[in-house]
């Protein structure tokens, strides 16, 4: 039972209440808008809406930067029945690129935006021959800077629980990007759940986010939330937070906040230009509640962020990791409140489907600690199944099905997509991997996106996380990926890193740290590391490690490549010297392709995997039958110390 029917329900009750959204603009910049005014501004624009002839039933596309006008433009349309269509606006062609997609799958489009925003899509539709696509938006297009404030109200449409709210189109992919479809029964189910989650919503409670609304967490978990429990919220815009990471926890402090969020890159980004010496200015012992979630989860930098805020009095059990998509309009797990941040170590080499999850020692060295997020919020199912549907037992690898009130029905304008998603019995595959591991969810990973590497499977997440600890790569700067060459079963790790300036001899000793750590730490060969100007993301900050890849496969890194292995060869030590270095050095070569081998690489620090290494082994043993064993490798770990070690044993053999 939800505690109302639906979003326009929730804001008529709250609009009878004196508590507000918050409009941060700056440090000393903010601007209240009760809920009462908030549904006055959506029946004003509504109004335009009507008078335009937008009816109901139709879909309107929010490409509004601005926090304030977004949060108008999104509640005139649940006052008329309009589906809403939320896109980030975005920096990039790829952005552009999207909303002209998002167009063409749109029944009855219409769009709402700023004039600058649009002149940057024309210009676009007009270079890539895509106006006819645009054509579409011929006199449907409302522009926020000529919408003055005497409007005329609109008409409320009233809406029913099983009707369409908004779409959420996904943000990873723009190509084809799928349209989430959620109704005002999906989201006061989901809403009233994470409530319920977090212990309802208690006298004085008030949240803080820097998330974009057009992210399911910004909008969905920091706007409608705190409206519906009728209570009050402040909201940031994304590049605030982003130019001003201090500001987030300065803001929470002030005033008071109960309640905020970020995804892990979030966490450290704050971290990264915190002067801890000034925490102690700060009082964060109101914060109640700070999720973690919308990507995988690092366990060290949560007990980072609380311990780096203990001396603003933050609880070091506040941290609530949970996991959630927008096919569930939001939340599928949350840990109990104050339980902390819990975590287990996990074997990588089990963790394909079926695999039954090994748990080694917690101070392991060896092993993924991967973060429990919870069970299942009220109105929602999960299983973890294999690939046929058959739910696996606790503790096995799986891939995370789930069903509920709050389980979208379908992806709009594409059934082929819809129906190879959910089964017949409402089971949704999310995409993620993982297993109950203690009653509690474990996510391992994205199936699209894990790595079958040296007989191993392996997962993106992880070896980014191995870069940060062992190869000195800054958590954020790095984005591993895997390519499928020639047609080979395996993946080639390829490894992005972030690098400033144009000398790539300064990349050089980065690689081959990058090359040493997956191979010393998770037993694979890295077959490139890429140095980039940044890394593409999400306009939440997901990293979109698909586009790299296509950028790979499509060769646009093959010149810099090539110049960073002539200069890793020119600063290389001499090659062979004599007739058994040459006769290695062939070996290695053979069956260590795509690198510039010389006599004196270390066969550990350019990351060769152990399946490599075996071969290698095999190869020499078939040349100097008994001669080596495979611990040698460990104490010549060059072709020129195995040279001169076999010429030794071979000397004394025939001495």
């Amino acid at each position: 039972m939800t505690s109302f029917p639906t979003l326009q329900h929730a804001l008529a009750a709250r609009a009878e209440g004196c508590e507000a959204v918050h409009f941060i603009a700056s440090g000393d910049s903010e601007r209240r808008v009760d809920y009462r005014a908030l549904r006055a501004n959506a029946l004003r624009l509504l109004g335009r809406f009507q008078r335009k002839g937008v009816r109901e039933g139709a879909q309107m596309i929010l490409l509004l930067d601005a926090l304030e006008p977004f949060v108008d433009a999104f509640w005139a349309c649940i006052l008329g029945r309009i589906a809403a269509v939320p896109l980030a606006v975005g920096a990039t062609d790829q952005h552009r690129f999207k909303l002209v997609r998002v167009v063409g799958r749109l029944a009855d489009p219409w769009l709402i935006t700023e004039r600058k925003a649009f002149a940057r899509v024309e210009a676009l539709a007009r270079d890539q021959g895509l106006d006819a696509a645009l054509a579409r938006l011929d006199g449907r297009v409302l522009f926020i800077d000529d919408i003055a404030g005497d409007e005329r109200d609109g008409m409320p449409v009233p809406a029913a629980p099983a009707d369409l709210a908004f779409i959420q189109f996904s943000s990873g992919s723009t190509s084809a990007p799928k349209g989430v479809m959620l109704t005002h029964a999906n989201l006061m189910s989901n809403v009233d759940a994470i409530l319920a989650a977090i212990g309802g919503a208690r006298e004085g409670d008030a949240s803080l986010s820097w998330m974009p609304l057009t992210h399911d967490m910004g909008l969905i978990g920091f706007h409608l939330v705190p409206l519906v429990a009728g209570r009050s919220h402040w909201l940031m815009p994304t590049a605030l937070f982003v130019r001003r990471p201090a500001l987030w926890m300065q803001k929470a402090s002030e005033h008071r906040i109960s309640v905020t969020c970020s995804p892990n890159f979030g966490y450290a980004h704050f971290l990264k230009s915190f002067d801890r010496a000034s925490a102690a200015s700060l009082d964060l012992s109101s914060l109640r509640v700070v999720f973690n979630g919308a990507e995988p989860i690092d366990a060290r930098l949560c007990r980072e962020f609380t311990g780096a805020l203990a001396p603003a009095r933050l609880a070091a059990d506040v941290m609530l990791p949970v996991y959630g998509l927008a096919e569930a309009t939001l939340a599928v797990t949350i840990p109990p409140a104050r339980a902390a941040v819990r975590s287990v170590r996990l074997a990588r080499g089990a963790l394909a489907v079926g695999d039954a999850a090994a748990e080694l020692d917690p101070d392991a060295a060896q092993g993924i600690e991967l973060v429990k997020v919870g069970t299942t919020v009220a109105g929602c199912e999960l299983a973890i199944a294999d690939a046929s549907g058959t739910t696996l037992a606790d503790g096995v690898v799986g891939h995370v099905l789930i069903r509920g009130d709050n389980v979208t029905q379908g992806y709009y304008g594409d059934e082929a997509l819809t129906r190879k998603t959910i089964d017949r019995a409402g089971w949704l595959d999310t995409g993620d991997l993982g297993a109950r591991i203690g009653g509690e969810l474990v996510v391992t990973g994205r199936a699209s996106e894990i790595l079958f590497a040296a007989g191993q499977n392996l997962y993106p997440h992880d070896l980014e996380d191995l870069l940060a600890r062992h190869a000195g790569v800054e958590t954020g700067r790095a984005a591993v990926t895997g390519v499928r060459i020639d047609g080979t079963p395996s993946d080639a790790i390829v490894a992005f890193v972030t690098h400033k300036g144009n000398a790539l001899d300064t990349f050089v000793p980065t690689a081959l740290a990058v090359r040493r750590a997956i191979g010393e730490q998770a037993g694979a060969a890295v077959h490139a590391v890429v140095p980039v100007r940044q890394l593409p993301k999400t306009t939440s900050g997901k990293l979109q490690r698909f586009a790299l890849a296509d950028a790979f496969a499509r060769g646009e890194y093959a010149g810099i490549l090539a110049e960073l292995t002539a200069l890793e060869s020119g600063t290389a030590a001499p090659g062979a010297a004599s007739e058994v270095e040459r006769t290695l050095l062939d070996i290695c070569q053979t069956l260590l392709p795509g690198r510039a081998l010389t006599a004196d690489d270390n066969l550990f620090e350019i990351g060769t995997s152990s399946l490599a290494l075996a071969q290698i082994y095999e190869r020499v043993d078939a040349t100097w039958p008994g001669v080596l064993e495979v611990t040698d490798f460990f104490d010549y770990p060059t072709v020129r110390a195995m040279a001169a070690y076999l010429e030794r044993q071979s000397a004394a053999a025939t001495a």
